[in-house]
């Protein structure tokens, strides 16, 4: 164990200062003494005694970075946070048993991610960390203890898998995300077409409701003209009241057409001597019987 630093204090009167949070390791002609705990101490140099390190009891921070392979072939860097402090009832254990802690606490960290990782794929990885710092954290007690180090906690801080790997993984995130979107889009686009058809199917309806009413008024209009007609002029038959009906609405319909300034609507023949022609068509193709 490394020396973390020599406190003295009147070295002509043999006498040590020992800071909070630390303990001194006392050594009488080379071989360990005592443990000296925060305070002035006695030490006679004359008689062999000396102080050969001063450890800190603080809780200290070790980040170990490890590389390893998933179970599905992904390598991903794991950085691991381990917290430990010194026992001080076993501050001799941790001063003469164990030299440079932080590599043989980095070696254990390595051993048990690299164990432990390649079991696992990567979505694994990412959803058991605590399971990982865990196994970490066991393993580390049961190493350190003997040497007179407590484990405080372990943490897996962040999992950080390669480059190309987290561009893929982002990419596929991407994309579920757009098929997503896609997929509400075109279901609201279907909501608005089907509502949109139930609008027309009505409103076809309606007006065909409509058309049909109007029909039927005119065929009612037209029949009590007929016969109020008929009634009243002697000598006329009802043909001749359809002829004279169709050629006024011949007339008002060309009316119509000629007060307006963008109508394209063309009647071929047309001309004085072809309203008979249109009335008799009309009359042959409408009103007149078809044999069965």
């Amino acid at each position: 164990m490394q020396i973390v630093g020599s406190e003295t204090m009147g070295q002509a009167f043999c006498c040590i200062k020992v800071s909070q949070s630390k303990v001194a390791i006392k050594e009488k002609f080379g071989r360990f003494d005592d443990v000296l705990s925060p305070g002035c101490h006695f030490v006679p140099c004359c008689f062999g005694s000396q102080v050969a390190g001063v450890l800190s009891l603080r809780v200290q921070k070790l980040d170990v970075r490890c590389e390893t392979k998933t179970k599905d072939n992904v390598f991903v860097t794991i950085i691991a946070s381990v917290q430990y402090r010194v026992l001080e009832k076993n501050a001799s254990d941790a001063f003469y048993k164990l030299n440079k802690p932080k590599e043989q606490i980095q070696a254990y960290v390595f051993d048990v991610i690299r164990s432990s990782v390649p079991k696992m794929t990567l979505d694994n990885v990412f959803e058991q960390k605590t399971d990982l710092a865990k196994a970490v954290k066991n393993e580390l007690e049961n190493a350190m203890t003997n040497y007179g180090f407590e484990i405080v906690q372990t943490l897996i801080v962040d999992t950080v898998p390669d480059s190309t790997v987290k561009r893929a993984m982002n990419e596929i995130n991407a994309a579920a995300r757009l098929r997503a979107a896609t997929t509400e889009k075109a279901e609201a686009e279907k909501c608005v077409q089907i509502k949109q058809a139930e609008s027309e199917a009505e409103s076809k309806y309606l007006s065909g409701l409509g058309m049909a009413r109007q029909r039927q008024a005119i065929v009612d209009g037209l029949r009590d003209s007929v016969l109020a007609f008929t009634s009243n002029v002697p000598g006329i038959n009802a043909k001749d009241v359809t002829d004279l009906i169709l050629v006024t609405q011949y007339f008002d319909t060309m009316t119509e057409i000629g007060a307006s300034s963008k109508s394209s609507s063309v009647f071929i023949p047309h001309g004085p001597g072809a309203v008979r022609d249109i009335a008799k068509q009309i009359s042959d193709g409408l009103l007149q019987p078809q044999p069965a």
